[in-house]
């Protein structure tokens, strides 16, 4: 059994292409959909406490993290315990 932490985000992981490719594709989004880079370091902040994050991605809907906490019109999957 491995004891490597799981409770970073893609470019803490070392996961340079994926974590590149997360960051192109938020990069075509339309500004006027992007959250403020305060809310979305907010959001993130919530993730990397949370015990869903691996790797990444929510374990609780599946989505990179990074994507989802830079929609601004998107909430925290968690229904049961939203964080952001």
């Amino acid at each position: 059994m491995s004891n490597e932490c799981k409770k970073c985000l893609l470019y803490e992981a070392g996961e340079k292409v994926t974590s590149g490719e997360i960051e192109a594709y938020i990069n075509t989004l339309p500004q006027d959909i992007k959250a403020d880079n305060d809310t979305f370091l907010n959001r993130i902040s919530f993730c990397k406490r949370c015990d869903y994050l691996i790797s990444g991605m929510c374990r609780k809907c599946g989505c990179y993290v990074e994507i989802r906490a830079r929609i601004k019109s998107n909430n925290c999957p968690d229904v049961n315990n939203r964080k952001w």
